[in-house]
């Protein structure tokens, strides 16, 4: 596979708001107005609100050739359904390939929005030229997608790849399916900013929750506060044990991070870094590099619009 330059349409479904875009190469090069996703009472209003932005585009685009869609939650990426959409209510079971396809008569394809941003830092971004990847971004929560022997990785029922449900701790805290010590109920916004908050007060300062969030500790921390260095630490050394234990498994060549936890840079990824060096085998250590993402934003459209493309025209 190549990286096309067939125009597409890629989409961003979030729980807050969908994004639309045009691709050509490894651009956006029109965007259509977001959508608010819980303005709609159901999966059929939204799908048709999405339509009607997806014919705005091709309006303006008739040279679009076909149309992908990344979504926060389990996907069935060869029936094109939706198990069940993270944060938003009545998506069970859905067939939102099939929906979204005939409502817009573009060929489509509906794919796990880690697993478009991995595809998108895989063939265009900072894992290009990669075999072997794990992809992560950490923001809300913890998403993240496997490129294994230079394909994206679903396993038996398009659900592999979810490494922040994994456990870091077998007597931790219980996660949203009953497995306990999941990474994302440690490394999440809300979490981090949680435990910061506890922290300070063993130290005898009481910070608001707003004064503990990801961006309000990077700024303390490179200013020299002390509590704000032990967070990211912790950070890292949370993160690194999932991570270490995906190396274990399965030998990447590069980790991909990204998200709005990733823009703490040096931060996050020295500590990381450090901490793997201690405790991975040599040999899996010294070819890995531990980089950070290309992409932020975009990187759910331009992944969703070149997996569309490739699997139309080059995977048939």
């Amino acid at each position: 596979m190549s990286t096309s330059p067939i125009p597409a349409i890629g989409i961003d479904f979030g729980g807050t708001s969908i994004k639309l875009g045009v691709v050509v190469g490894n651009e956006v090069i029109a965007h259509a107005p977001s959508i608010a996703t819980q303005e709609y009472d159901n999966p059929e209003q939204l799908i048709q609100a999405i339509a009607q932005f997806v014919k705005y585009l091709k309006d303006s685009h008739p040279e679009v050739k076909a149309l992908g869609m990344g979504m926060p939650g389990f996907v069935n990426f060869y029936q094109g359904t939706i198990y069940t959409l993270t944060n938003v209510p009545g998506w069970n079971n859905v067939p939102v390939r099939q929906m979204l396809q005939d409502a817009t008569g573009l060929p489509t394809y509906v794919e796990n929005d880690a697993n478009c941003m991995a595809y998108a830092e895989w063939k265009l971004g900072a894992g290009q030229g990669k075999t072997n990847l794990i992809c992560l971004t950490l923001g809300t929560g913890v998403g993240s997608g496997l490129i294994i022997n230079n394909q994206l990785h679903r396993g038996a029922t398009c659900s592999a790849g979810e490494l922040g449900q994994t456990s870091i701790d077998y007597k931790g805290r219980i996660g949203h399916y009953g497995n306990r010590g999941a990474l994302e109920d440690y490394v999440g916004n809300r979490e981090i900013a949680a435990d910061a908050r506890t922290l300070y007060a063993a130290n005898g300062q009481d910070k608001a929750i707003v004064d503990c969030n990801p961006l309000a500790l990077e700024r303390a921390a490179l200013a020299g506060d002390p509590v704000a260095l032990t967070v990211w630490n912790e950070l890292a050394k949370k993160l690194a044990c999932s991570l270490i234990n995906c190396c274990y498994l399965l030998n990447p060549e590069a980790i991909i991070i990204g998200g709005g936890v990733a823009k703490a840079k040096d931060l996050l990824f020295e500590p990381l870094k450090n901490t793997m060096r201690g405790q991975l085998f040599a040999p899996l250590m010294e070819s890995l590099e531990i980089l950070p993402a290309r992409f932020g934003n975009e990187a759910g459209i331009l992944g969703a619009a070149h997996l569309a493309i490739n699997t139309h025209f080059f995977e048939q």
